[in-house]
C-alpha cells in the first residue's frame, strides 16, 4: 500500500464533505424521530384504547358502544349522589368489604381511583425527602399520609415515590423533619418530572420549597 502513487491512496478515504453530510442526516432523522414518536404513539394508544371500548358491547354502528359506556358511568355517578341509590351502593359496598378477598381487592382498587379523581385526591402535595444528610441525596415524592397514629409514629408521615419510565414506585416511612414541601408545584408536573426521570423541564422560578420542614398537622 505504502508503494501506491499518493493520489490512489487519498482517493481510499471517503471525503470529508461526504461524512459530514452523513452525519447531518443521521441528526436530521433523530431529531424527525423525536418529533413524531411521542405523536404517533400518542394517538396509537388512543385509537387502541377506543377500539378496545368500542368492542365490549357487541354493536355494529361504530362509536355507539363507546358512548353508551360514557353515558352509563355518568348516570352510575349522577344516581350515587340521590337520596334512593345512595344508599343502595353503599349497601353494596358494605357487602363487598365483607367478603375477605374481594374487601381487599374493592378497597384497594377504590383508594387507587380515589387517590387520582375523586375530591380526596393523594398525590397532590409534592415533596422532597432528605435521604441522605451527609451527601444532600434527596428523593421526590408525593405526601399520601400526614397521620400515623394507628402505626404509632406520630412523627413519622407516608411518602410515595414513584418510579421513573415505569408505573409503580415505592412507599417509604420518613420522619416529618427530613419533608420539604414544594411550593409551587401542581401534583401534574411533578408526576411528569418524575417518571420522565426529570427529562421534562419546569418553568424557571416554577419551583419553590418551604424555609421550615413539614410540620405537624400540615
Amino acid at each position: 500500500m505504502s508503494n501506491l502513487p499518493a493520489r490512489i491512496r487519498d482517493n481510499e478515504k471517503p471525503p470529508r464533505e461526504s461524512i459530514h453530510i452523513g452525519r447531518e442526516i443521521v441528526s436530521f432523522f433523530f431529531q424527525g424521530l423525536l418529533l413524531l414518536a411521542p405523536f404517533i404513539i400518542t394517538v396509537y394508544v388512543i385509537i387502541a384504547l377506543l377500539q378496545f371500548l368500542d368492542t365490549l358491547i357487541p354493536i355494529q354502528i361504530p362509536g355507539v358502544s363507546i358512548l353508551i359506556i360514557v353515558s352509563s358511568i355518568t348516570a352510575v355517578g349522577f344516581l350515587s349522589k340521590t337520596f334512593i341509590f345512595g344508599p343502595l351502593f353503599n349497601y353494596l359496598e358494605k357487602i363487598i368489604t365483607r367478603l375477605p378477598l374481594a374487601k381487599i381487592i374493592y378497597t384497594s382498587l377504590q383508594d387507587l381511583f380515589q387517590a387520582f379523581v375523586s375530591d380526596k385526591q393523594k398525590f397532590d402535595q409534592p415533596v422532597l425527602v432528605m435521604v441522605n444528610s451527609t451527601s444532600g441525596l434527596k428523593k421526590m415524592g408525593f405526601i399520601t399520609q400526614h397521620d400515623l397514629e394507628q402505626f404509632n409514629l406520630p412523627d413519622d408521615v407516608a411518602v410515595y415515590f414513584p418510579h421513573s419510565y415505569n408505573f409503580s414506585g415505592n412507599l417509604f416511612i420518613v420522619p416529618r423533619e427530613n419533608v420539604t414541601i414544594l411550593k409551587g408545584v401542581s401534583s401534574t408536573e411533578a408526576m411528569k418530572f418524575i417518571v420522565s426521570g426529570g427529562v421534562t423541564k419546569m418553568e424557571k422560578g416554577m419551583v419553590k420549597t418551604e424555609d421550615n420542614n413539614l410540620r405537624d398537622g400540615e
